[in-house]
C-alpha cells in the first residue's frame, strides 16, 4: 500500500510539475497552439508552435540548448506566436505556427534540432497511449520521454494526462514527425509492433524465447503477470514477467515450447497476457505472433537472453548448405577436428541482422553469423553493440562447435566500422578480417567528433582521454596480428572511398599480409558478379583470403605486441595481458617475447601498472626470468594454483607481485562510467526526498530505461530504493538515481565512496563544489562484489538532477570518464561548463588517480 500511495502522489505531482513546467500557465491558453479532441478515443496532434535549430548535439559529452537551460532552470514558459529565443552566440530564433501536412505530419528540415510545442485539453484526467515518430524526445507535463528519432513507428508509450491543459514540448528530429494520442485499450496491453522472434527449423522440437512490449497504462506498479503462448496441438507456455512500472512500456521475454512443426511459411502464436488476482487469472490482452518456420539450410534467427540486462536478442546463421562432416585420425587418441569456420558480420546502419545474413551465399566450409548490434542504427559496434558482438559470438561457437582458429570478421559501411574498431580492440579473436565500405572513427567520418584541440587544459584532456576506446587509429598496430583485406567501391558516396585509402596508407607503413581491392565504378552497395551474395559483402577473392589464414594456438604465439585503450573493454593478447593502465584510458601497450631456451621473457611496456602473463606454453619446473623496460627480475618460480604471474610498476619499478584483489580496477571491472550499464543493471530510483525530487527520479530511471529499450533492444529492471534488496543479488550492476538524502541506498552502496553528493553540494575527496543545480555522474566498485559496479546519476537539487535528463550516454561514440561534474551553464557553453572530470586510480580512489577542475 505504501508504495501504491507513493505512485499516486506521483501521479498528482506530475499535474503540478505539469503546471510549473508550463510556467505557471493560467491566462495563457489563447496563446498556444491547442488541440481539441474530435473523438473521445484519438486525438491527433497537428497545430504546433515552433522553433528551428537550437542545439547539435553531436557526438559530445554535453550540449548546447537554451531550451533546455530553461527547463533545467525552471524558468520555462509556454511560448507564444512570435516570441524570440536569443542562442548563446548571439543569433536569435523564432516561434512559429506550424500545421502537419495531409498525411498528419509536420515535413521541414527547417525545423531540425528545434521544438515542436503543442498543447492538449482534456475535461477529466485520464490515461493514453502516446504514439509518436520523428522526434528525438518529448517532455510532457514536464517529463522526458522516448523519441523515435530513426522513425521506426514503434513507439507507444503510456502516459497520464491531467484535466485541464497539458504540454507536450517535442524536440524535432530529421525527417518527418507526426503524433497522436490514444486510449489505452485495457490498463495493460500487449504491443507486438517491437516484437524479437526466432526462426522454427520444420522437423525440431520447438524450444525458443521470444519478446514483445507490454503496456501499463496505470499509475501503479504491474505484478503478478505472465504471457501464455501456444501453438496449434500444442499447450500454451506460461512464463512469468518482471514487474512493468507505473505508466510505462517494457520488453518482456517469454517461452515457446511444443513439437515439431512441418516446414511452412508462418507458425501463427496466440499469446495472452494475464494477471494473477488471489487464486484467479484475469486476461487484459491477447494477441497473435507470426513465426517463420525455415529449412535446415535456410538462414534463421536465433533468438538468446542477453547478459547485459536479461533482454531477449537475436542474432542471424546462414548455415552451410551441407553438414560439415567431422574426421578422426588413429593415433595417441588424438583426433584431426575438420570443425566449420565461422564469419562473423556486422551489419551497416539500418540494417537488420538477418538483411545482413542473406546477403551471402551460403559457404560449404563454415557459419555465416549476423548479430545485431541490438538494433538496426544501435551503438555502431562500439558500447553495447561491440557486447552483442562478442555475447553473439561467443554463444554461436559454443552452440554450433565452430573451430576457434577459423573465425573471421567482416562488415559493410557502419559494419566495416565495426570491423575496423573491434579487431583492432581484440586483435587474438579473429583469423583474418575484411571491411567493407567501412568508415575509421568519429574523428574521420562525417557527423562524427571535432578534432581533438592540440593544446588542451588539464581538464578537457582528461575529457577528450575518455573517447580513446573508440580511437581507431590509436591501436592500429594490433592489425599485425592477422590478415586484412580491405574492400570499397572507388564511387562510393556514402562512405567515401578516402576512408579505405586512408587505412591503406597506414597499414602500409608496417603490415605484411594486407590487400586493398577498390571496385572501379562502383558505389556504397554493388554487384559485379551474376553468383548469388551481393558482391560488396560477399567477394569471393577476401573470402578465398580468409580460406588462406588461421589464428595460431595461443602456446604457439612466442612474440606478442598488443595495445589496449581501456584493460576493462580488452586486456589480453594471446599470453600477454594489460590488466592496469599508469594514465586512465591512455592508449598501453606491450611488446614482449618468450625465450624458451632460456625461460625468458623479454619486452617493453608503455602505459602499463599491472602486466600478466599466463604460462600456457611454458613448460612447469625451473625457475624463469623476466627482463621488462630494462629490469630484470630473475628467479621467479614456478606458481602454485593457476600458472600465471603479474607484474606490478610503482615509482618506475617492476616487481612480481601476489594475484590483484578483485576489488581493484582490472579487467573484471574497471570503469569509466559508460561502462556501469552492464552485467544485468538493475535502476534503483529515490524515494525519500521531496514530492518535487521523487517524481524526478522515477520519470529519469523510466526516461533512461525507455531509451536502453529504443536505443538497445533493452530490458531494464526499474526498483524503488525501499523496495532494493541489496543482498539477494550482489553481483548485478546497480544504476542509482538521487543523492544522499533522496535514495534510501545511498548509504548502503556509497558510505565508502569519495564523491559524496548532498543537497547543496559535491564533495570530492576533500575538495567541494556548492549549489543546488550542479549535476555529477560516476562510477563505483560494488561493495561486497568483485565484478560489480554502481552508476550514480545525481544533482545537488532539482535543477541539477534535471541537467543529467538529456546527457547522451546511450549515444554511440560519446563518452564521459569515471567521474564528471557538470553547471547548467553547459547548456550555453559546452565543455567551458564542465565543473570536474576525471578516473579513478587503480585502487579506485581519488588520491591514485587523475581529477582536474575548472
Amino acid at each position: 500500500m505504501r508504495m501504491i500511495r507513493f505512485f499516486n502522489a506521483m501521479v498528482a505531482l506530475s499535474i503540478i510539475g505539469g503546471l510549473a513546467f508550463a510556467g505557471l500557465i493560467g491566462g495563457v491558453f489563447g496563446r498556444v497552439q491547442e488541440n481539441p479532441a474530435p473523438r473521445p478515443d484519438v486525438i491527433e496532434l497537428r497545430d504546433f508552435l515552433l522553433i528551428g535549430r537550437v542545439t547539435s548535439q553531436g557526438r559530445s559529452a554535453v550540449h548546447v540548448d537554451p531550451v533546455e537551460a530553461q527547463i533545467v532552470s525552471g524558468r520555462w514558459t509556454s511560448p507564444r506566436e512570435g516570441d524570440v529565443l536569443t542562442l548563446a552566440d548571439g543569433s536569435t530564433r523564432m516561434w512559429q505556427k506550424g500545421s502537419a501536412g495531409g498525411d498528419g505530419s509536420l515535413d521541414s528540415p527547417a525545423w531540425t534540432g528545434g521544438y515542436a510545442f503543442t498543447r492538449v485539453e482534456l475535461p477529466a484526467a485520464r490515461a493514453m497511449i502516446l504514439e509518436a515518430s520523428g522526434h528525438g524526445m518529448v517532455y510532457i507535463n514536464g517529463e522526458p520521454r522516448m523519441g523515435d528519432p530513426y522513425t521506426t513507428g514503434y513507439v507507444r508509450l503510456p502516459v497520464s494526462l491531467h484535466q485541464g491543459a497539458n504540454d507536450f514540448l517535442f524536440l524535432y528530429g530529421r525527417g518527418k514527425m507526426k503524433a497522436r494520442l490514444m486510449v489505452p485499450k485495457s490498463t495493460a496491453t500487449l504491443d507486438t509492433g517491437d516484437a524479437t522472434l526466432p526462426d522454427l527449423i520444420a522437423g525440431q522440437r520447438v524450444q525458443c524465447t521470444c519478446a514483445v512490449v507490454v503496456l501499463n497504462a496505470t499509475s501503479v506498479p504491474m505484478d503478478h503477470l505472465s504471457i501464455a503462448a501456444a501453438y496449434e496441438k500444442a499447450p500454451a507456455t506460461r512464463t512469468d514477467l518482471p514487474t512493468i512500472p507505473p505508466f510505462s512500456q517494457r520488453k518482456v521475454g517469454f517461452q515457446l515450447q511444443g513439437p515439431s512443426v512441418p516446414a511452412a511459411e508462418k507458425l501463427p502464436v496466440a499469446i495472452n497476457l494475464i494477471q494473477k488476482e488471489g487464486r484467479d487469472l484475469k486476461t487484459l490482452d491477447t494477441a497473435t505472433i507470426n513465426l517463420r518456420v525455415r529449412d535446415a539450410h535456410q538462414t534463421y534467427k536465433q533468438t538468446f537472453v542477453s547478459a547485459i540486462d536479461g533482454s531477449v536478442q537475436y542474432y542471424a546463421v546462414n548455415p552451410p548448405p551441407l553438414p560439415i562432416p567431422r574426421t578422426a585420425s588413429s593415433g595417441a587418441g588424438n583426433s584431426c577436428n575438420s570443425a566449420p569456420a565461422l564469419f562473423l558480420t556486422l551489419h551497416g546502419a539500418g540494417v537488420e541482422a538477418i538483411g545482413q545474413a542473406d546477403a551471402y551465399n551460403n559457404k560449404s566450409w563454415g557459419y555465416i553469423i549476423a548479430p545485431t548490434n541490438r538494433r538496426p542504427y544501435g551503438f555502431d559496434w562500439e558500447d553495447w553493440g561491440r557486447m552483442d558482438a562478442l555475447e553473439v559470438l561467443a554463444l554461436a561457437m559454443r552452440r554450433l562447435h565452430t573451430d576457434p582458429q577459423r573465425t573471421y570478421l567482416t562488415g559493410h559501411s557502419m559494419g566495416g566500422h565495426g570491423v575496423w574498431i573491434m579487431s583492432a580492440t581484440f586483435p587474438d579473436r579473429f583469423a583474418a578480417i575484411g571491411p567493407s565500405a567501412g568508415w575509421i572513427s568519429w574523428a574521420t567520418y562525417g557527423g562524427g567528433r571535432a578534432v581533438r584541440d592540440e593544446h588542451p587544459t588539464a581538464l578537457q584532456e582528461l575529457l577528450q582521454r575518455a573517447t580513446t576506446p573508440s580511437d581507431t587509429l590509436a591501436l592500429m598496430n594490433n592489425y599485425a596480428q592477422f590478415g586484412v583485406y580491405i574492400l570499397h567501391g572507388a564511387a562510393d558516396d556514402n562512405v567515401p572511398v578516402a576512408q579505405a585509402r586512408t587505412m591503406n596508407q597506414n597499414l602500409s607503413a608496417f603490415h605484411h599480409d594486407f590487400v586493398f581491392h577498390e571496385q572501379p565504378g562502383a558505389g556504397h552497395w554493388w554487384n559485379a558478379s551474376d553468383e548469388p551474395g551481393a558482391s560488396c559483402v560477399d567477394w569471393p577473392p577476401m573470402f578465398d583470403f580468409f580460406a588462406r589464414h588461421a589464428l595460431p594456438e595461443d602456446a604457439s604465439i612466442r612474440q606478442v605486441d598488443f595495445v589496449t585503450a581501456n584493460p576493462g573493454v580488452s586486456a589480453w593478447s594471446h599470453w600477454a595481458g594489460i590488466e592496469a593502465q599508469v594514465h586512465p584510458l591512455k592508449p598501453s601497450s606491450v611488446s614482449i617475447r618468450y625465450d624458451p631456451g632460456h625461460r625468458r621473457f623479454v619486452g617493453t611496456t608503455e602505459n602499463v601498472a599491472r602486466l600478466s602473463l599466463r604460462l600456457i606454453h611454458v613448460l612447469p619446473g625451473k625457475p624463469m626470468l623476466v627482463d621488462l623496460d630494462g629490469q630484470k627480475i630473475d628467479n621467479i618460480a614456478w606458481p602454485t594454483g593457476m600458472p600465471q604471474i603479474w607484474l606490478v610498476r610503482e615509482s618506475e619499478k617492476w616487481s612480481l607481485s601476489a594475484a590483484p584483489s578483485p576489488s581493484w580496477k582490472g579487467p573484471q571491472r574497471n570503469g569509466p562510467f559508460k561502462e556501469a550499464f552492464r552485467n544485468r543493471l538493475i535502476l534503483v530510483y529515490g524515494t525519500h526526498g521531496s514530492p518535487e525530487e521523487n517524481a524526478w527520479a522515477f520519470a529519469k530511471a523510466r526516461y533512461d530505461a525507455e531509451q536502453f529499450w529504443y536505443r538497445g533492444n533493452g530490458s531494464l529492471d526499474m526498483v524503488a530504493d525501499d523496495r532494493f534488496q541489496a543482498s539477494a543479488e550482489p553481483d548485478r550492476n546497480v544504476i542509482l538515481y538521487g543523492n544522499a538524502q533522496t535514495n534510501s541506498s545511498w548509504n548502503r552502496l556509497l558510505a565508502d565512496s569519495p564523491v559524496q553528493v548532498n543537497r547543496g553540494s559535491i564533495r570530492v575527496s576533500g575538495r567541494e563544489e556548492t549549489g543546488e543545480d550542479l549535476a555529477c555522474l560516476f562510477l563505483r566498485p560494488r561493495p561486497g562484489s568483485g565484478q560489480a559496479s554502481i552508476g550514480v546519476v545525481t544533482g545537488t537539487g532539482l535543477a541539477g538532477m534535471r541537467l543529467t535528463d538529456r546527457l547522451p550516454y546511450f549515444t554511440s561514440g560519446v563518452a564521459y570518464p569515471d567521474c564528471i561534474i557538470l553547471g547548467p551553464d553547459v547548456l550555453a557553453a559546452g565543455n567551458a561548463g564542465v565543473r570536474a572530470a576525471g578516473f579513478f586510480g587503480v585502487d579506485w580512489s581519488v588520491d591514485s588517480g587523475e581529477f582536474a577542475w575548472r
